[in-house]
């Protein structure tokens, strides 16, 4: 399987911890507090260019999620993105968490796309699911 490359600048560069990790962990370039009940959009200083054909997803960190209930949203970046990698973090605690420069603040997924193209039509087909949504497998 050959590994493909990624062009990056900033202060951190996206880094595996263990060998066939998913995620690479993102760093944060700057002070600052995820308010308590809150959100911030937090820099990484990080410019990244994707190889044509993949999508870079933003994910938590797990220990930040377990142990801090620091989750984040807002994940998507584009082959064609080149300003500066932004994670936006949500606090779900009840104090203030501060981040240092360096500190682990996410991680990101890097995939294959596939774009199609979209059909306006009157109907869809029906499946054996069909609108049923949440919820509708049991509990």
């Amino acid at each position: 399987m050959t590994q493909k490359t990624c062009k990056v600048t900033g202060p951190f560069v996206p880094s595996y911890s263990h060998p066939g990790d998913a995620g690479a962990d993102l760093r944060a370039s700057e002070k600052t507090t995820v308010p308590t009940r809150g959100k911030t959009l937090v820099a990484t200083g990080l410019h990244i260019a994707l190889p044509e054909g993949h999508v870079g997803l933003i994910w938590p960190r797990s220990g930040l999620a377990v142990k801090h209930s620091i989750d984040c949203g807002a994940g998507v970046i584009d082959a064609q993105y080149r300003g500066e990698v932004k994670v936006l973090l949500f606090n779900h605690s009840d104090l203030d968490f501060q981040i240092e420069p360096g500190d682990r603040i996410a991680q990101l997924l890097v995939q294959k796309v596939e774009s199609i193209n979209f059909l306006s039509v009157d109907d869809l087909d029906d499946t054996a699911r069909n609108k049923k949504g949440f919820g509708s497998t049991g509990k």
